[in-house]
């Protein structure tokens, strides 16, 4: 089981680097199913990995010119006030069990679990019904005005959230938002999305520092390892290969996931 979790660290960053999301969306299943880490504790260990492989590729599309900056400060602001609001205020409050009706209990580890999952659905309808081609490949970034400015604040601070509760980098929200609304090209959204989904988890990481003397760090160096091995490997593969046909492709993969996690969760606990 660990080999196909390393094997998995690996196949995650490869999904960031080739279609700038996604691959964040398996790091906490991965870590709670192959590895056994507890749900709570495996959102701050995949802000760390998400975190630092995100940074790793933002690097890279940095060095190509795909970063869009004035429009990562605008979707990102929002986004890191919202990280920090949650996992400081909103994560203390959820109750543990969740729900008790009779023999079924919902405990918070599942209610996260089964949360997580409906994410990953939703992130695969996203990545099945608008693959990269069907957005417009150019336009003018500074279009839109005030609403596209309002538009990108709250999607901000959303993604944030999202950030925030379940350890999600949340590219499958961001890269639709700054193709369509703020009309940037492919490659300068995958970077920029990277820029944002970097600091977004480092930031949530940062704040959990009450959770940083549970850490596994040698564990949590290797497989990010693996992670920042597979975003490097992903973007040079993004060079010549198309992203386009990959992305509907993984989205099945994590609809079924999906599915699976909500079902064991609710029904097999």
């Amino acid at each position: 089981m660990e080999i196909i979790g390393y094997a998995g660290a690996l196949v995650m960053g490869l999904c960031l680097g080739l279609i700038g999301s996604g691959g964040a969306i398996l790091t906490v299943p991965i870590l709670v199913y192959l590895f056994g880490v507890e749900p709570l504790i495996a959102t701050t260990y995949s802000l760390f990995i998400v975190g630092l492989t995100s940074l790793v590729g933002a690097t890279v599309r940095a060095g190509a010119g795909h970063i869009h900056w004035p429009l990562t400060l605008t979707f990102g602001i929002p986004s890191v006030v919202s990280v920090f609001l949650t996992r400081t205020y909103l994560l203390p409050l959820i109750p543990n069990p969740i729900l008790q009706a009779g023999t079924f209990i919902l405990s918070r580890s599942s209610f996260l679990l089964a949360l997580f999952a409906v994410l990953m659905v939703f992130s695969s309808f996203s990545m099945i019904k608008n693959p990269p081609n069907q957005f417009p490949r150019n336009g003018n970034p500074s279009a839109g005005g005030y609403w596209q400015i309002i538009n990108m604040l709250l999607k901000g601070f959303l993604v944030g959230g999202i950030t925030g509760l379940l350890g999600a980098g949340g590219g499958f929200l961001i890269i639709p938002a700054l193709v369509l609304i703020a009309r940037l090209p492919m490659q300068q959204a995958v970077g920029t999305s990277l820029v944002i989904i970097a600091t977004n988890s480092l930031t949530g990481f940062w704040r959990d520092y009450e959770f940083h003397s549970l850490i596994n760090w040698p564990f949590l160096v290797h497989f990010s390892t693996l992670a920042v091995i597979g975003i490097l490997l992903g973007s040079s593969l993004a060079r010549k290969i198309s992203g386009d046909k990959l992305k509907p492709i993984f989205g099945y993969f994590v609809l079924v996931m999906g599915f699976y996690i909500l079902f064991k969760e609710l029904f097999l606990s």
